[in-house]
């Protein structure tokens, strides 16, 4: 293809799921906006309404991995195909529900299938095809997190406000069709596809005899036996965890706290709106540093500046310091995932990294599926989010501590097998 002499493929794939992840996290991540409707429609609690949530969470556990071990064996193009039509008809299912419990199979269910693994294909995808500007473009395909929450947090309200909830998801599962589908048809696995080496490196700088291509692309990578065993796999699953946490208990209840307060539902529409907009500014800038600067000092930060903001939101009373909050808190989670993540890829290598994403995305499943319900219950409980978000501010310190001792497992296992080898 000469086209891709003129731009790096890779670029092409970043690109087009950072618009698959605007849609599908955009979609799933908007439930704030629809929580009071499905509360008021079926007379719930708030712990009942969180809980159709936090069991789409944990079943999305179950369904990362299975998206992360069908990445490596089918690549991102089927596997984003499905979920784009699973998510599709979800929505358009969830539209038609008349009953609690539907909602369970209709959302919970079948958008846990449809959307789960967005992460896990994305993240092992890109990091194949890139190694040096890893954090940018990690930052970049990414980005739909925040970026689906900036379009789909005031097209959700919008269409709420004008027509009604059941519409409003139909509407959205026309628009998942017709975006994710097509675009999947972009994707491919990794750059040996085309002939290329990560980063857009040119073939012909491996020409020489004595440089075998199969070793640079395929660099030393540890087994998901070997991963399991080490302690810094047990440590980012944790971390995944205590992200995932306190990320969805703002997720789920930023929106019903604000309008609680006296804050409309359009503004508080807005404030999740800025905080997408900060972290899509957060996943980029931070990519970069990460790659210039070290990816575990940006997450230290990063988890630092998420903590300030949990602990400023407690005292927030007015539409302004809530503003404040999105800015922090949305600047600081942007640039948390792709450092993390692309810590797991220099401590693992890439051969499986879809697999080992996916076995990590198990601790943000159950960070994910706690945190909404903890928001719930403490709410119920209190009539307030007080302890809510200062649970959420100690378990991001809780975070920050652990990313410490995670290390570069590949060369501990290189060292321990040349050791091994001279005995």
């Amino acid at each position: 293809m000469k086209f891709k002499d003129k731009i790096f493929y890779g670029w092409i794939v970043t690109g087009a799921f950072l618009a698959i992840g605007t849609m599908l996290w955009g979609v799933r991540l908007s439930y704030g906006i629809f929580f009071k409707s499905i509360e008021a429609e079926f007379n719930l609690s708030r712990a009942a309404t969180s809980s159709i949530f936090s069991v789409h969470l944990a079943l999305g556990v179950v369904f990362a991995l299975l998206g992360g071990w069908a990445l490596d064996r089918f690549g991102p193009k089927i596997v984003i195909l499905v979920m784009g039509l699973l998510t599709a008809l979800s929505l358009l299912l969830t539209s038609q529900t008349d009953s609690f419990w539907q909602l369970f199979l209709t959302y919970s269910l079948l958008l846990s299938l449809g959307s789960s693994a967005t992460y896990a294909v994305i993240t092992s995808t890109i990091s194949r095809w890139f190694d040096k500007k890893r954090g940018l473009a990690l930052g970049i395909a990414t980005a739909g997190v925040g970026l689906g929450t900036v379009v789909m947090a005031p097209l959700s309200t919008f269409l709420i406000s004008h027509l009604d909830w059941r519409t409003a998801f139909l509407v959205l599962g026309i628009i998942s069709l017709v975006i994710v589908v097509p675009l999947s048809w972009l994707l491919k696995r990794e750059p040996r596809e085309i002939g290329a080496l990560p980063d857009g490196v040119k073939s012909e700088s491996i020409k020489s005899p004595k440089v075998n291509r199969e070793q640079i692309v395929q660099a030393p990578s540890l087994s998901l036996v070997e991963t399991l065993r080490t302690r810094s796999f047990w440590l980012i699953l944790f971390i995944f965890l205590c992200i995932a946490l306190t990320f969805f208990i703002i997720t789920t209840h930023l929106v019903p706290h604000a309008t609680d307060i006296g804050i409309s539902a359009e503004d508080a529409a807005v404030v999740l709106s800025l905080q997408g907009i900060m972290l899509v500014i957060g996943r980029i800038v931070l990519g970069i540093i990460s790659d210039k600067l070290g990816r575990k000092k940006t997450a230290i930060v990063c988890t630092l500046l998420e903590v300030a903001a949990m602990t400023w939101l407690i005292w927030a009373n007015n539409l302004w310091g809530f503003y404040l909050f999105a800015i922090v808190f949305g600047f600081a989670y942007g640039g948390t995932g792709p450092a993390i993540t692309s810590i797991a890829g220099d401590a693992f290598g890439l051969r499986h990294i879809g697999t080992i994403i996916g076995m990590l995305e198990i601790g943000f499943g159950i960070g994910a599926t706690i945190g909404p319900a903890i928001g719930g219950f403490i709410f119920d409980v209190t009539q307030n989010y007080t302890m809510a978000f200062l649970l959420g501010a100690g378990i991001m310190l809780l975070a920050t501590i652990l990313i410490f001792p995670v290390g570069r497992e590949i060369h501990a296992h290189n060292k321990h097998r040349a050791l091994t080898s001279t005995q």
